[in-house]
């Protein structure tokens, strides 16, 4: 039996409501992390994203999209370590 993937609502910043497979998730000096990836796009690609968690807010987490090109670039590397056998194109 497949498992399916976790999903998680994300709402931007315009407050449009996304919503996102997890793909993978990791801690790194005490932060969270999640990959996770929008197929909704038209051409049937999936989009990855890293989610950084802020806070925890009336028991919901808050996650913010990771930006800056340094932190992104390096939390990438884990991601693409930790989850060889996935074939994801890194959206901004």
């Amino acid at each position: 039996m497949e498992k399916k993937p976790d999903l998680i609502e994300f709402t931007s910043e315009d407050g449009e409501i996304v919503l996102f497979s997890v793909t993978g998730q990791v801690k790194i000096a005490g932060t969270d992390y999640l990959l996770v990836t929008d197929n909704s796009m038209d051409s049937g690609e999936e989009e990855a994203y890293i989610l950084k968690k802020l806070e925890e807010k009336d028991g919901q987490s808050v996650y913010s999209m990771v930006e800056e090109e340094e932190e992104l670039s390096a939390i990438s590397k884990v991601f693409e370590e930790t989850l060889e056998d996935i074939d994801i194109e890194m959206g901004h």
